[in-house]
């Protein structure tokens, strides 16, 4: 038994109109589903684009103050962030010391005492020696790039009498408390 009716030309017409319709709706409405979802998309890559250009402006001053501290570190051969507070001065004491050593300038008793808080000192040092003049001013000039944050107080030389061509140095430096340095700094941006 057939309980369909056979579809006459005007019918056959009249589905394929409404199927091309539904098509056409279908790929319009899904059209505008893609085209919305890709606008979004967009809207939102170019608010992460924004706000990577606002992150990069406000980094940009860093930059050189980056570069500034990286040659300073790199001319004193010092790293803070390598530096302990609790071994700061047993180690700035044997890294003078083999500097010496290397140079030729014999050193004495060093006396380590406490450094004054109020002037951000950790610890103050005095050494005495004797060596060439050429070693000794060496040695002076090496002060600034043993990697540890030492200030020269004060230098006496004095000619050593009983041998000629040496000095007698007398040398009072001031190790720095580095970690009060760095808190009490304000940026300047």
């Amino acid at each position: 038994m057939n309980l369909m009716r056979a579809l006459t030309d005007k019918d056959k017409r009249t589905l394929r109109f409404a199927a091309a319709g539904i098509a056409i709706y279908l790929v319009l409405f899904c059209g505008f589903k893609v085209w919305k979802s890709f606008d979004t998309r967009r809207s939102e890559y170019e608010l992460l684009a924004a706000e990577a250009r606002g992150l990069g402006q406000k980094l940009a001053p860093y930059e050189t103050k980056v570069l500034v501290a990286s040659n300073l570190m790199a001319q004193f051969q010092m790293n803070p962030a390598k530096l302990s507070r609790m071994t700061v001065v047993a180690e700035a004491s044997a890294a003078i010391q083999k500097a010496a050593a290397s140079g030729g300038v014999q050193l004495g008793p060093i006396r380590e005492t406490p450094g004054r808080s109020s002037t951000r000192e950790l610890a103050s040092m005095q050494l005495e020696g004797s060596g060439p003049i050429a070693s000794v001013m060496s040695l002076l000039h090496r002060f600034g790039s043993l990697g540890y944050p030492l200030i020269l107080d004060s230098v006496q030389i004095n000619a050593d009498n009983t041998k000629p061509g040496m000095v007698k140095l007398s040398v009072t430096l001031i190790i720095l408390d580095f970690e009060q340095w760095k808190e009490d700094e304000v940026p300047n941006a």
